[in-house]
């Protein structure tokens, strides 16, 4: 009986010293099939059998039982928050369920820049979040939200400084847009709209003075430059004609050469029918085009034509007269390269 006794008591040992072997390694063994740090995305839509279907699917974990065994222990299933989670290489079961549960997520870094219209901002934007194009889009085009935040629906892409920003990936629209206008009124100092209000503007219309501006140049150390010219023809009532908004007006940003059937397109952004700025911005203009335009040149010029070397840079001029002579070298240049369109 004794021997017998021993035999058993052996058994259980074994047995509860297997048990306790699988449970160390089931949670403490290295459990991540990466190789480098990746992220891990959990949507609002997401639920614990989800998760773990990514899990799978991306090759995360090597072993998923073992990882639901211990997510089971860990009351994973109702501790899920969306978000972005960097994963490490050879991290073990309770440590990744621990990251999981734990709803620390690590930020992102948006950045936009080079957008033209609430479309483009939209597709841009979700790109890098977890909202899509078109509920972005449905905020962007929603005349309420925009009145909301201070703008009109032209010109709610004012609000949108194109820089790098650094937000939550699960962050909803509406957050996101609070954030947005948040960095406008940083921006846009007492020193800054003091400067916009010399020139009896508002931080509005610079922003669209700014968006033309950009458009005008691919150098920025002639933004000041152009910038002034801008403000000569607004303070003498003139009309701006800027090649810009009529490629705007159009709606074919392919366009290299102004035409006059672009020239006749009736449009409040076709700055040749119609005198001062357009309603809203041309694209979003950056912290640079902003700058210039309130911190434009001093000069007398009231006219600029691109250079005939196609060099992208720009000859300035007083009078009409002479601007007529550059823009005819101009259109000879264009002709000879067989750019008609």
């Amino acid at each position: 009986m004794k021997r017998i006794l021993f035999i058993i008591i052996l058994i259980i040992v074994i047995a509860g010293g297997l048990s306790g072997y699988l449970a160390w390694k089931f949670v403490y063994q290295p459990n991540t099939a990466i190789q480098k740090e990746i992220s891990f995305y959990i949507r609002h839509t997401d639920d614990y059998e989800s998760i773990k279907s990514k899990l799978v699917e991306q090759n995360i974990v090597e072993d998923i039982e073992t990882f639901d065994w211990v997510a089971q222990k860990m009351n994973l299933p109702n501790h899920i928050y969306s978000g972005r989670y960097l994963i490490r290489p050879n991290l073990n079961n309770r440590n990744l369920i621990e990251l999981l549960r734990s709803g620390q997520q690590t930020p992102i870094r948006i950045t936009f820049n080079n957008i033209r219209t609430k479309e483009q901002l939209a597709l841009r934007l979700s790109e890098e979040i977890e909202p899509d194009s078109a509920e972005i889009a449905e905020l962007l085009f929603n005349s309420a939200i925009a009145k909301k935040y201070g703008f009109d629906s032209e010109s709610f892409l004012c609000m949108f400084i194109p820089n790098t920003y650094e937000v939550y990936w699960d962050i909803s629209t509406t957050q996101l847009f609070d954030r947005m206008h948040k960095e406008y009124t940083r921006f846009w100092t007492e020193e800054k709209k003091s400067k916009a209000k010399s020139m009896k503007l508002t931080p509005v219309e610079i922003s669209i003075l700014a968006s033309i501006v950009q458009k005008e140049s691919s150098f920025i150390e002639e933004y000041p430059e152009i910038a002034g010219v801008y403000y000569n023809r607004l303070k003498r009532g003139m009309k701006l004609q800027a090649d810009p908004t009529v490629v705007y007006a159009a709606g074919d940003f392919t366009i290299k050469r102004v035409l006059l059937k672009h020239l006749a397109i009736d449009s409040p952004y076709n700055t040749y029918k119609y005198k001062g700025l357009p309603p809203g911005p041309i694209s979003l203009p950056t912290i640079q085009a902003i700058n210039s335009v309130l911190n434009k040149k001093s000069h007398k010029y009231f006219y600029f034509c691109a250079k005939d070397d196609f060099s992208g840079k720009h000859v300035f001029s007083k009078t009409h007269r002479q601007h007529i002579e550059n823009a005819n070298r101009y259109r000879r240049a264009l002709n000879k390269r067989k750019i008609y369109e």
